[in-house]
C-alpha cells in the first residue's frame, strides 16, 4: 500500500524559509514520479514541483522558480520541497502525491494533478506579511 506523509509546514514570516518532507512508503521509487501540490484558500490545487524517481529530472512551476527546489534523499524514501523567500501568496495546504509509471514523462508534462495516483494528507504553510 502506497502511503505518503507530508510534514514540515508551519507559520513563517515573509522572506523566511521552510523545508517540507514527503515520506513515501510502499513505492519502488524508480517507478514513480512524486510531486508537491498547493491549495491556497479559495483556490484550486495547483502543481508546484515534481521529481522523477527514475532519473531525478524535475519540474518546478514557473511561479516559484528560483525560490522552491525539489529533491530526494539518498535512500529514496523522502522527497523534499525546500522553499526560500516565502511570500504571503505561498500560504496554503501543501500535498505530496505519487504517480506510478513513466515518471520521466510525468515530470516532462508537469505532473498534472489528474495523473497522480496517490495522495497524502497535506501540511499547512502560513506565511505572514
Amino acid at each position: 500500500e502506497v502511503q505518503l506523509q507530508a510534514s514540515g509546514g508551519g507559520l513563517v514570516q515573509a522572506g523566511g524559509s521552510l523545508r517540507l518532507s514527503c515520506a513515501a512508503s510502499g513505492v519502488t521509487f524508480e517507478d514513480y514520479a512524486i510531486g508537491w501540490f498547493r491549495q491556497a484558500p479559495g483556490k484550486e490545487r495547483e502543481g508546484i514541483a515534481c521529481i522523477s524517481g527514475s532519473d531525478g529530472s524535475t519540474y518546478v512551476n514557473y511561479s516559484v522558480k528560483d525560490r522552491f527546489y525539489i529533491s530526494h534523499d539518498n535512500a529514496k524514501t523522502t522527497v523534499y520541497l525546500q522553499m526560500y523567500r516565502l511570500q504571503p501568496d505561498d500560504t496554503g495546504v501543501y500535498y505530496c502525491a505519487a504517480r506510478k509509471g513513466r515518471p520521466q514523462a510525468a515530470v516532462m508534462g508537469g505532473c498534472k494533478r489528474n495523473i497522480m495516483d496517490n495522495w497524502g494528507k497535506g501540511t499547512l504553510v502560513t506565511v505572514s506579511s
